[in-house]
């Protein structure tokens, strides 16, 4: 019978390992919100609602997101900076 091998090695994950992209799949929480706008904006024309009162608020909201938008653009796409490069030797 052969020993068994008990010695476990585990995956660390470093910092450094993250996909470079990674930070582009924050934005896809985007178009979940249009869509969740869309589908408010299709109820309210099959049945009828009335939002005339939430308009004002929806288009405050529409600006704001695409603020968010240009920013989290800008966010994703800035250059990764590594703290381990900054040491002074």
């Amino acid at each position: 019978m052969e020993p068994l091998d008990t010695d476990m090695d585990y995956m660390v994950p470093t910092p450094g390992a993250a996909n470079p992209d990674s930070r582009f799949n924050v934005i896809l929480v985007m178009p979940v919100i249009g869509i969740l706008l869309l589908l408010i904006f299709a109820i309210a024309a099959i049945f009828q609602l009335d939002l005339s009162g939430l308009i004002d608020s929806l288009m405050g909201l529409l600006m704001l997101l695409f603020f968010v938008l240009i920013a989290l653009l800008f966010w994703a796409m800035a250059p990764r900076v590594h703290s381990s490069s900054h040491r002074h030797e």
